[in-house]
């Protein structure tokens, strides 16, 4: 019987192209529906169900696909109120991470992460019924609104 071991200290080098600039992102998505505490909460995993998908379409499709990790938070927030009160509340969201990586994707500009990054947060904002998503990417950051259109 052979015992498998896993790799020392000296097996490991930098891979060959990986070294490039940093370009991390993230997008936050609301896990409850809509704008009452009543609203339907999904699981994250409905929001890793929803970005799988998107993944697999575009690879098949030949296009490159950004991964990363999905946590689950609670957003935290306050407001004034007309009466001068001041109102809070809590929400849990859903958080995709990730970087894209030099080694993978440093052959695309900055715009067609964003545009990936916009693809992916409005499929996620419509499986998980919500109007808005936050956006970041390297030192931007977004809001994507489905509420606020101009005629």
């Amino acid at each position: 019987m052979t015992t498998r071991t896993g790799p020392k200290a000296q097996d490991y080098s930098i891979v060959a192209g990986s070294i490039g600039p940093r370009r991390d992102f993230r997008i936050s998505v609301g896990l409850r529906e809509g704008w009452d505490a009543e609203g339907r909460v999904f699981d994250v995993s409905e929001a890793v169900r929803t970005a799988h998908a998107w993944m697999r379409r575009r690879v098949e499709a030949g296009q490159p696909a950004l991964s990363g990790m999905f946590t689950r938070a609670e957003v935290a927030y306050a407001w004034p109120r007309l009466d001068g009160t001041v109102g809070s509340d809590r929400e849990p969201i859903a958080l995709f991470t990730g970087e894209a990586v030099h080694a993978y994707l440093g052959h695309l500009s900055d715009d067609a992460i964003v545009a990936m990054l916009n693809e992916l947060a409005v499929e996620l904002g419509a499986a998980l019924g919500q109007e808005r998503m936050y956006v970041t990417f390297t030192d931007r950051t977004w809001i994507l609104d489905a509420g606020e259109r101009s005629n």
